[in-house]
């Protein structure tokens, strides 16, 4: 390693842990103890000093603390910390630092023989803290040869001068800030556009409007401990380590732990008082929504479809029967009843889609159906019944964002974008459509066709290009709510998982049976973690996201499971649409002891072994 600072009576800063001699030195140089900070006790009696040296026969003592002295100076002479030993001493150091049990850190840092930060950098931060920046701006010179780039001098300086600019500016020190701007930030040639935005702080008329403009704390210690946290991150860790170094540590390995639980399905809470770190993070199966809490029967033959409402509080089911029915969700039970049945679909429907606001719902028919219907929800009428054609096939909708139009297609080679009276606004020849969806920009709309591809089509500058290649047949798709990610149903195949943005085809997802029914699949859980869809071989299947090999088996259907749709409000909340006539609501296990759960016949087969 390469020794810093020679020649100024200063250890190395890459060996920020001394063998006890060299600490008994440093504790008794410039008033600092062996953790480089200043203290405010004297604790000369301890391990550091007057022990430092006491690793030989101790003349002038009694026979037991000569022994004492010698079994703790032969324990320092066998015992050399590793490099990982030393870096966990310093962690708790900083953090016990921070609790303020200063004494508990010297005399720590004393008997391992370890320095918490360089004394240098403890000067710095006191100076910084204190607002004395003139001092602390000549310890910049002292750290320079302790940097691995010196070239951020200048930074650190910047911030520096920015901090002492403001806080002039806030005390009504006017003249003395100008000085600064001129005299002192100008000249570094850095960063010129924040230099004109400083500037024009100086037409602030009062603090307030300063703090306001600047989104600044103010004065004090709060924006000044933010200041010391950007400057540390200038500084290596031997020589200043990161603020709050532990804490970041720790709350990087609980989000680790959540991150490789498979039935992980709530939000994250990144505060660690809300978890123990004497465990390790686990999340059981029973919590996941693999058991069925309700089997919905009221349609009288196979159904088609089924979709949560955006804000979660409805379920729209869709069957071979004819109707369409809504379903409420009880917010605190969350049950589900019938809230309202919408008739007439002479084909059956097959395809639903719930605007933006969750105001109305679009349901459409089969291969052979021509017909679209736009639904008033909340008040049970029909607002639109479109066809343009009678030769059309409109069995694939989508929404645009704005909740105002949407487009429309099918396998007959017509794509329609429309208003809410079924007006035609634009329309693309030539493109059999299989399933569609709008993303977020307003302008794109991605269609699956006949050639096994997903391409975006632009409506306002009438231009298209391709984003997915399949070998098979894409029978439906859907795209995650970042408008990253694309699930597909691919004939023959199964489920796969393309990247949109890099068209890449990510992952294949194995386990499900599919043929060339069209069959569902949906992203669902906390922050779209996991992947359900149904299957010809009469179970529901769920992944994480992350995983090839299914988490979950669900079994109770009958027959084909079609449609599969995840709650977007409530994670714990799924259901699946099927060929036997039934919906099954799942969710988590019921109030059962342990054996009880376990012994369910409708439970999920845990695959993760």
């Amino acid at each position: 390693m390469q020794s810093n600072g020679a020649g100024q009576g200063q250890e190395s800063s890459d060996l920020p842990c001394l063998n006890s001699a060299q600490n008994g030195e440093s504790s008794s140089t410039g008033g600092t103890h062996s953790n480089g900070l200043l203290s405010s006790t004297d604790n000369g009696n301890g391990v550091g000093t007057s022990n430092g040296s006491a690793v030989g026969p101790c003349s002038g003592t009694s026979a037991a603390s000569a022994a004492s002295s010698s079994e703790v100076g032969s324990l320092k002479k066998k015992k050399r910390l590793s490099q990982a030993e030393e870096d966990v001493i310093r962690l708790i150091g900083q953090h016990l630092n921070g609790l303020g049990l200063n004494q508990t850190v010297d005399l720590l840092m004393q008997e391992s023989g370890c320095r918490l930060e360089h004394p240098s950098a403890t000067k710095f931060r006191n100076h910084v803290m204190e607002g004395e920046w003139d001092k602390a701006e000549n310890d910049l010179n002292e750290l320079r040869a302790l940097m691995h780039s010196p070239n951020a001098i200048v930074r650190m300086k910047f911030l520096l001068l920015q901090q002492k600019y403001l806080e002039y500016l806030e005390d009504g020190k006017v003249l003395e800030a100008l000085q600064v701007l001129r005299g002192e930030l100008t000249p570094l040639k850095y960063n010129t556009d924040r230099i004109h935005v400083l500037s024009g702080y100086l037409m602030c008329s009062h603090a307030e409007d300063l703090r306001a403009k600047a989104e600044w704390e103010g004065k004090g210690t709060a924006s000044r401990s933010r200041l010391l946290d950007k400057l540390q991150t200038y500084l290596p860790p031997s020589v200043m380590l990161p603020p709050r170094r532990l804490h970041t540590l720790l709350r990087q390995a609980v989000e680790l732990q959540r991150d490789r639980c498979l039935y992980h399905n709530t939000k994250l809470d990144n505060n660690l008082d809300s978890v123990s770190l004497l465990l390790d993070h686990v999340c059981s199966r029973k919590q996941f929504p693999c058991y069925t809490q309700q089997i919905l029967t009221e349609h009288c033959n196979e159904v088609w479809f089924c979709k949560f409402s955006n804000d979660g509080t409805k379920l729209a089911t869709g069957s071979k029967d004819t109707t369409v029915i809504i379903w409420q969700v009880d917010p605190e039970s969350h049950q589900l009843k019938l809230l309202r049945t919408l008739e007439g679909h002479a084909y059956g429907v097959s395809y639903l889609a719930w605007s933006p606001d969750d105001t109305y719902l679009i349901a459409c028919g089969p291969d052979d159906c021509s017909e679209l219907w736009l639904w008033n929800v909340q008040t049970g009428e029909l607002r639109t019944k479109m066809s343009q054609s009678h030769e059309d096939s409109l069995t694939s909708v989508a929404w645009n964002p704005d909740g105002k139009r949407f487009v429309t297609g099918g396998q007959r080679g017509q794509f329609y974008q429309c208003d809410l009276d079924g007006n035609l606004l634009d329309s693309w020849e030539g493109v059999r459509v299989q399933c569609l969806w709008c993303l977020g920009d307003g302008r794109t709309v991605l269609a699956s066709d006949t050639h096994q591809r997903i391409r975006g089509y632009n409506f306002e500058d009438l231009t298209d290009r391709n984003i997915v290649q399949e070998d098979h047949p894409i029978m439906s798709f859907t795209v995650s709510k970042n408008g990253r990610l694309a699930l597909l149903n691919v004939a023959t195949q199964g489920v796969h998982l393309w990247d949109l943005q890099d068209r890449v085809l990510v992952r294949k997802y194995q386990g499900v049976t599919q043929g060339f029914y069209t069959i569902h699949s949906c992203f669902g859980g906390h922050n779209e973690d996991f992947i359900a869809s149904g299957s010809e071989d009469h179970k529901v299947y769920i992944w994480h996201r992350r995983g090839e090999l299914p988490i979950a088996e669900l079994t109770g259907h009958t027959r084909t499971v079609n449609c599969v749709s995840w709650n977007p409000a409530i994670p714990g909340l799924m259901a699946s649409a099927s060929d036997d006539g039934t919906v099954r609501v799942w969710g988590p296990a019921p109030f059962l002891d342990s054996q009880e759960a376990d012994g369910l016949n409708e439970n999920c087969s845990n695959m993760d072994s």
